[in-house]
């Protein structure tokens, strides 16, 4: 991990860095609601089988992952950087995100009985490794061959192949499945659903083809030039994943807690059109003022996570008067008639804008972090 104290590259594509910004304030406020026990339902992810507002954020990162890659790295192989050090540099990069989801795992009991090796960062680490060395070792016809083959057979695997114990596959409950099965036969430590896990093993496959869709979506943008023919291809093969995936979802759920084919496609679809409406008002219109948060937080988008966690040993942890800080929120609002969940929305909002301030500074000063 190192720092790198240089001006912004005015070449860079400003919707982009919003759009990844703005996935990360998301993210926070999702995960650090005033109270659990009073979240509105668009802010909590589905049950099960279904799509809420916060199922969609972490597939749009994974999708912003796969478009960066191809920004990225097709400029850097046309500078002539040798392939060698590029693998070096995404195996170091790949290791540091890994390593990071397990700090804040065991961050602050550091209670190593108990680690959970699978997560949100541990997932982008294996997205962001096999999209980079696809990218650099494959064309884009070869990336949509291969992601296509691992939506069918992920989707036969799960939905038609019987399970041991269980029988035939059935995906309106969680256990009866292969991804759930796997996890619980091979992953170590402990789930988050303590007998599966949303980011478990086999799971993490599709999720990859939404980081090969990202770069795939990244290679158009390169490709072609005209602003007007781009923005309608954009729109044309976004709107055509959404309606692939809704037409999926009759016999493959969409389902983020095991990254369903229909899932990917229809989130892929939906970051497809949100990129492509950014690139419109951002960068064509350039409309660029609203964007200022997303920016920021897009500046250091993988910091500003880590921060998210590391700040709620205060913001959550500590107790002051037998109470924690989120708790003494709550209940001074509730107390003079505010409903709880609004409070606690309420509550994550300031606390994103509280993780934006440092966020802020890095920004101020031209510092970013580079994981």
């Amino acid at each position: 991990m190192s720092e790198i104290s240089q001006p912004v590259n005015p070449k860079r594509l400003v919707a982009l860095d919003a759009l990844r910004g703005f996935t990360i304030a998301a993210m926070v406020i999702v995960n650090d609601p005033g109270s659990w026990s009073h979240v509105y339902r668009p802010l909590e992810h589905a049950e099960w089988n279904g799509c809420t507002l916060t199922d969609l954020i972490f597939p749009f990162f994974l999708f912003i992952v796969g478009v960066s890659i191809a920004l990225a790295y097709s400029k850097r192989m046309d500078a002539g950087a040798p392939k060698k050090s590029l693998y070096r540099k995404i195996l170091i990069r790949s290791f540091n995100i890994y390593a990071l989801g397990i700090f804040l795992w065991l961050f602050p009991q550091f209670d190593f009985s108990s680690i959970r090796w699978v997560g949100v960062l541990p997932r982008i680490a294996f997205v962001f490794l096999a999209c980079a060395l696809l990218f650099l070792n494959t064309n884009w016809k070869q990336q949509i061959r291969i992601g296509a083959i691992i939506l069918v057979l992920y989707y036969i695997i799960v939905a038609y192949i019987p399970v041991p114990g269980f029988g035939k596959p059935d995906l309106s409950l969680p256990e009866k499945n292969w991804a759930n099965y796997l996890d619980t036969l091979i992953l170590p430590g402990v789930m988050w659903q303590k007998t599966w896990d949303p980011e478990g093993i086999l799971s993490t496959f599709p999720a990859i083809v939404s980081g090969i869709i990202g770069m795939l979506i990244g290679k158009l943008y390169l490709t072609v030039k005209d602003e007007n023919k781009r923005l309608v291809w954009l729109y044309f093969i976004g709107f055509s994943m959404f309606l692939a995936g809704g037409f999926w979802n009759w016999f493959f759920p969409i389902n983020k807690n095991i990254w369903t084919s229909s899932f990917v496609l229809y989130t892929s679809g939906l970051g497809t059109m949100g990129l492509a409406t950014c690139i419109l008002v951002v960068d064509m219109w350039g409309y660029t003022k609203w964007t200022f948060l997303g920016r920021v937080y897009g500046a250091n988008a993988i910091t500003s996570y880590v921060l998210a966690g590391v700040l709620t040993l205060v913001f959550y942890g500590m107790k002051i008067g037998g109470s924690s800080l989120n708790e003494h929120f709550m209940s001074s609002l509730t107390s003079v008639g505010f409903a709880p969940k609004l409070v606690s929305a309420l509550y994550a909002f300031i606390y994103m804008l509280i993780v934006f301030v440092p966020a802020l500074i890095l920004y101020r000063k031209k510092i970013f972090i580079r994981i």
